[in-house]
């Protein structure tokens, strides 16, 4: 096998060459062979940097730096700089000098090209260094030394380990390429990187190099195109202050420009020609590109790099959009349920089977139940529903929003907010066609007379409901093993698509008669209910499964204490080695028999329950035995779950009887019924889920021996590996095997990467846009203002930050500073929010904020005078304002006035 090159031009560079190159040369090499201006240029590959550092000693610090953890910032910088060091000092090998000596001519630019970067899942912006007009060979070859070292930057070396990258695997090569002497530069995103919204170019330009702009250390002129017409929908000059200019005899300077905001430093007709460049960069990548470029004295244009936008959420797609067209609205009900993390691809395959009942009951029945209802779809592992048809419809907006009320208010608002938008406008006016199928539903399932019953006799309705809980149990047992993992997985199948949703009407008319209730008894009231007593009716509800899971354990903590050694036990042992011994059966017989009997109950649970590819406690205790061993340190007994639930019920009782005391007479017997009814019935509320969960762990369970199969037939490596396909790929696995450990491998790995997503919409449009991301607010009297950098609303302590050498943030205190570069990156990994006197939307420190997933607003005017260490701020990266909550200086410092 021929060695590998030590150098290669970009004409010979394609997207394979990754590991060789590393992603800038990759994507610089792509582009340059796809026909765009780019400036001619070489790659020194990671062969080069391989042969000069493979005896420098290296090995040392990477095996302390996998045994340090992310969090311990200076351990790692420790060993980023020793790492540094060693590479600094090893000598360059001869035949590598020989290759750099033959690079391009005349001023470059020396630019680090790491093999984990610009990468679609992870940009590593401005990670390692990059130089600039850079003269003679001696000075490249300094400059390329330098890069290698950069790979070691502490801010690079806390980037990889906080995103759970193995510093191992990380080479750098090294980009030659000629400089681009520029009367103006700057950066393009070819989607809104604050709004989401696509084919919208953001630009950034000043004038000189275009570092001023990545940097931050200028305001820039401010403008968005859109792609599709060219019309400039927004302009923002900036102050330019300054500008980077090259030095005849290599280096470069800053030179001072006096304040320039009155002229834009680009003309119309190149923003345009600027938003057609981004277009094509975009459809060519197919996704939306972060890009650098710079005009020269001639006006030519060139496109010095591009990257994929890492921070963008994926845009979801249901069927209905496709068979429709059109722009759409999506829900997210991951979000809805407060369920952060991705859902496992078995998991949305059960959705998708759970929709198809949904809409076969709505009398919509669909082709195919494993492709689930229409509306239904994904985005980066979360679960989305396409409403535009409930934003179309009257019906549709009079009620999803008012269950959303209760159920996650703030998606409520943002529904609400998009019923101006033309797009979305009422096309369905009449309420009958869905009130009908409503009605239709009900009395199938009798749902009117079971409401009806629930309040005239509440006791019943328990009864009944005891009675469905005990059936379903049995109905769930599992298959006989002689079961065949084909009739396994039919049975999850029909279990799911048919059988599953038609056990809720049933149980929801208990709820529905309890809150009926509570509004009837709120019109009897009027005024005469002040603000919150409503609500405290409703404290320490009885018949709610939740409440009485959490009671049954706090009684397994009770029983648990009165036996010394079991306690002693539990409180001197992790979690993780108390679920091991469950699971041998070698705990003390207190708490073996006391768990044993509380997970026949509730075992089906679990934290991301909806999930049925999460693990049920059942299986894995660790964190019921967690808050087991919290409930024994609780020593204060006035705030145990029992006496706070105790403290509650009499509080409501005792409502009661003040609210039908001063509602009074006839009314006020009425009132003391309807609010009696509900303190019965409402409790239910948390049924229906309960169910649901309950089938989706005997589903589970069927589901898991499937697995185990698979893995006898060599196909899989672990029985949960198969939560990792869906049904149907489960079901072509069964009937011709094949090996899916790297496709179980690969969506392992793409979960734990969508698993460090800081931000998750709530809705997103077609477009991209995230409606809670567009600044709407009326600012505060009195707020800073500047540009919205990175969306989110943050309030915490501010600390203001001069120079990042020696600071040091507390996790959640908001870093407050002139402007950011690539050195201030470790600062982010515990800062709540971002403010920066300098810089636009694409400045570094604004890239960094978003990918990191903190509010920030930069550009904001003599930030760190307005603003003082200790102050308490808050950070609207939205609107672009940071306005003061209180002022809480720190020993020594001026308050604010």
């Amino acid at each position: 096998m021929p060695a590998s090159p030590l150098i290669l031009p970009f004409s010979a560079i394609g997207a394979e060459a990754l590991p060789l190159v590393g992603g800038k040369a990759v994507n610089l090499g792509v582009l340059t062979g796809a026909g765009f201006p780019v400036p001619p240029g070489v790659c020194l590959t990671t062969r080069a940097y391989q042969a000069a550092t493979e005896g420098a000693g290296l090995d040392e610090v990477l095996d302390a730096l996998a045994a340090t953890p992310a969090g311990d910032v200076t351990a790692l910088n420790d060993l980023a700089a020793r790492a540094r060091d060693l590479v600094l000092a090893a000598p360059v090998p001869q035949d590598v000098a020989d290759a750099v000596r033959h690079g391009p001519e005349g001023p470059v630019a020396v630019r680090s090209s790491a093999t984990a970067e610009d990468l679609p899942h992870a940009s590593f912006a401005g990670q390692q260094d990059t130089y600039l007009n850079v003269v003679g060979e001696e000075a490249v070859l300094d400059a390329v030394r330098r890069c290698w070292a950069s790979l070691w930057t502490d801010r690079a070396v806390a980037y990889r380990a906080a995103n759970g990258i193995d510093h191992r695997t990380v080479l750098l090569a090294v980009v030659i390429q000629e400089m681009v002497c520029s009367e103006v530069a700057g950066v393009m995103f070819t989607a809104n990187p604050v709004t989401g919204r696509r084919y919208e170019a953001v630009i950034d330009a000043s004038p000189g190099l275009g570092e001023a702009v990545v940097s931050g250390s200028v305001n820039p002129d401010h403008f968005v195109v859109d792609i599709a017409t060219g019309r400039i929908t927004e302009r923002r000059p900036g102050d330019k202050l300054l500008a980077v200019r090259p030095l005849p005899g290599g280096g470069v300077e800053r030179v001072g420009l006096g304040d320039g905001t009155e002229r834009a430093c680009v003309t119309d007709d190149q923003l345009r020609a600027l938003a057609r460049l981004g277009g094509r960069v975009e459809e060519h990548y197919g996704s939306p590109q972060d890009t650098e470029w710079a005009i020269d004295a001639d006006g030519e244009l060139w496109l010095t790099q591009s990257r994929p936008i890492t921070t963008l959420f994926p845009v979801p797609e249901s069927a209905a959009a496709r068979a429709e067209g059109g722009p759409r609205v999506y829900f997210s009900f991951s979000v809805a349920q407060g369920v952060y993390a991705p859902f496992t691809p078995m998991g949305v395959s059960a959705f998708r089977l759970l929709s198809s009942s949904v809409s076969a009951l709505a009398g919509n029945p669909v082709a195919d139940v494993t492709a689930g209802a229409p509306q239904v779809t994904e985005a980066a592992g979360r679960l989305f529903f396409d409403v535009t048809g409930v934003m179309r419809g009257r019906a549709g907006r009079m009620i999803v929003p008012r269950l959303l009320d209760v159920m996650e208010a703030r998606s409520a608002v943002v529904l609400r907010g998009l019923f101006d938008d033309p797009r979305f406008g009422v096309t369905r006016r009449s309420v009958l066609p869905a009130l009908r199928r409503l009605l239709r539903i009900a009395r199938r399932f009798r749902v009117p007379s079971n409401v009806v019953r629930a309040v005239l006799n509440p006791a019943a309705t328990h009864e009944r409901l005891g009675r469905l809980r005990a059936r379903l149990r049995t109905e769930l047992t599992p298959l006989p093993e002689t079961a065949t993992p084909l009739e396994r997985l039919d049975r999850v199948e029909r279990t799911l698509s048919a059988r599953t949703v038609p056990l809720l009407p049933r149980v929801v008319p208990g709820p529905i008669a309890g809150f009926a209730m509570l509004g009837l008894a709120a019109r009897l009231l009027g005024d005469r209910a002040r603000p919150g007593e409503l609500t405290t009716v409703l404290r320490g509800l009885p018949y709610n499964v939740t409440t009485e899971m959490d009671l049954a354990l706090w009684a397994l903590a009770d029983r648990i204490r009165a036996d010394a050694d079991a306690s002693a036990l539990l409180l001197a042992t992790p979690a993780a080695d108390l679920a091991r011994r469950f699971h041998d059966g070698s705990l003390p017989g207190t708490v073996q028999r006391g768990l044993r009997e509380f997970l026949a109950v509730y075992g089906v649970r679990a934290v991301a329950e909806i999930d049925l590819g999460v693990a049920r406690w059942s299986e894995d205790p660790t964190h019921v035995i967690g808050v087991l061993t919290n409930y024994l340190r609780l020593d204060d007994r006035s705030q145990a779950p029992d006496a706070v639930f105790a403290r509650g019920a009499a509080e409501a009782t005792r409502m009661i009887r003040t609210l039908a005391a001063r509602a009074g007479g006839p009314r006020g017997a009425l009132v003391r019924f309807a609010l009696g009814r509900a303190r019965a019935l409402a409790g239910l509320r948390e049924l229906p889920k309960f169910v649901a969960v309950t089938v989706l762990a005997a589903m589970r369970a069927e589901l898991r021996i499937v697995g185990a199969d698979l893995v006898s037939r060599d196909v899989l490596d672990s029985p949960d590996d198969v939560f990792f396909l869906t049904v149907g790929e489960v079901r072509t696995l069964l009937s011709a095997p094949d090996d899916s450990r790297a496709l179980v491998a690969e969506r392992r790995e793409q979960a734990e990467r969508e698993r460090r997503r800081r931000r998750l919409p709530r809705v997103v449009l077609s477009d991209g846009t995230e409606p809670e991301a567009v600044g709407t607010a009326t600012p505060v009297d009195g707020a800073l203002t500047g540009t919205p950098a990175s969306a989110g609303t943050v309030t915490g302590i501010a600390r203001v930050v001069l120079d990042p050498v020696g600071a040091h943030l507390e996790p959640g205190e908001i870093l407050v500073c002139p402007s950011t570069d690539p050195g201030w990156t470790p600062l982010f990994l515990t800062a709540g929010g971002l403010v920066m006197e300098m810089g636009g939307a694409n400045s570094h420190g604004a890239v960094v904020a978003r990918e990191y997933g903190i509010p920030a607003v930069v550009g904001v005017a003599d930030a760190t005078e307005h603003v003082v260490t200790g102050q308490r701020i808050t950070v609207d990266g939205t609107s672009g304002t940071v306005s003061t909550v209180d002022v809480v200086p720190e020993e020594g410092q001026p308050r604010v006035p």
